[in-house]
This record gives structure tokens, C-alpha cells and sequence, in this order.
């Protein structure tokens, strides 16, 4: 039982890193750029269930913002790739309309965040880039997955 649990933190703590480092990543673009957070928060998903997407999602983004300089983003992080972590996978059986399901999320919160602090004007112009990102990470992370489980033989 102490063997599994220390397997489940150390798989938990390395992609945690990874997303983290990942977030370091930015992909420019007309606007500004997309962050590869997302590809972390869904590889983790879809290669050890929602569980670990959640925690690996909230803790990830949470700690990007602080890394980074955006403390008052760290909670909206936290519950947004939280929760994008675990809709990916868990509820719903197609891994497509999971992944949609986790982006819209990831966005409304993101956009409720924005509309909070910054007015509604604010958020509008963030939905797309932030959509666009999250179906990113998504992508690459079904080819990051599938490496994985084809070294896992």
C-alpha cells in the first residue's frame, strides 16, 4: 500500500513540474501568445485519470502564476485548471467531448475571473486565445500520451 501511494505522489509531483515548465512555453500568436500549461494538465488526464489531471491542473497553474508574478490569478488557476484537469477525463466516455467539455470550463472561469477584476469588456477578448490554448494542449497532448503508452509497451 506505502509503495503505491509514494508511485501515486512522485507520477503526481513530476507532472506537476512538467506543467509547470511547460507553462514556461509560449507559442506567439497575432494577440500575444498561448502557454503549453494545458498540454501537462491533459496529458495527466488522459494518462492517469481525472484525479491526478485535477491536482495536477490546479497545482500546476497555481504555481505558474506565483512562479511568474500573478499572484492574483493563483486561486482562478487553481479551480480553473483544476477542474480542466478532472472534466477531461472521468465523466464523459468520448475523450473529444471531455476535452470540450474541460476547455469551455477552463475558459468561463478565466473569463468570470476577468469580468471580476477587470470589467466584462475585459474578458471578451480572452475567450478565444484561451479556448485556442487549451485545444493546443489537448492535441498535443493525445501524441504526448500516446509516446507514453507505447514506451510503457
Amino acid at each position: 500500500m506505502q509503495s503505491n501511494n509514494l508511485k501515486y505522489w512522485s507520477q503526481t509531483a513530476i507532472f506537476v513540474a512538467l506543467t509547470v515548465v511547460l507553462g514556461y512555453i509560449k507559442v506567439p500568436t497575432a494577440t500575444g501568445f498561448l502557454s503549453l500549461l494545458d498540454v501537462g494538465v491533459y496529458a495527466a488526464a488522459f494518462y492517469f485519470g481525472g484525479r491526478q489531471g485535477a491536482l495536477v491542473g490546479g497545482l500546476g497553474g497555481f504555481l505558474l502564476d506565483l512562479l511568474l508574478g500573478y499572484p492574483q490569478w493563483s486561486l482562478f488557476s487553481l479551480v480553473a485548471h483544476g477542474g480542466q484537469g478532472r472534466l477531461a477525463q472521468g465523466i464523459i466516455p468520448s475523450r473529444w467531448l471531455s476535452g470540450l467539455l474541460s476547455s469551455l470550463f477552463m475558459v468561463a472561469v478565466y473569463a468570470g475571473a476577468s469580468s471580476l477584476m477587470y470589467g466584462p469588456a475585459a474578458a471578451l477578448p480572452e475567450v478565444i486565445p484561451n479556448f485556442l490554448q487549451s485545444f493546443l494542449g489537448f492535441l498535443l497532448a493525445q501524441v504526448l500520451v500516446k509516446l507514453l503508452r507505447r514506451k510503457d509497451g
